[in-house]
């Protein structure tokens, strides 16, 4: 989305991966406690923002949301304030 508004305007992330999930190494007993944090996450709600973007001109933007909707795994849609 940068790319595309070619650092112009601001862009903010709304979401950020804070709930971290923990994985024990293959082949090992139960029990001996939980195991290391394998990688994060950020559960995404029906109808949460994701991101927000200002400074532009609104086909602009919706040409960079459309290019970072194609590389998420879920249905997004592209929704102007003013």
């Amino acid at each position: 989305m940068t790319r595309k508004l070619k650092r112009t305007g601001q862009i903010w992330i709304r979401v950020f991966p804070d709930l971290g999930v923990s994985q024990k190494p293959a082949e090992v007993r139960m029990g001996k406690g939980k195991g290391q944090i394998n990688h994060w996450v950020c559960p995404v709600k029906k109808g949460q923002i994701l991101f927000e973007i200002n400074g532009v001109s609104a086909s602009l933007a919706l040409q960079a949301v459309q290019l970072a909707q194609h590389k998420l795994p879920l249905k997004t849609q592209f929704i102007q304030n003013f």
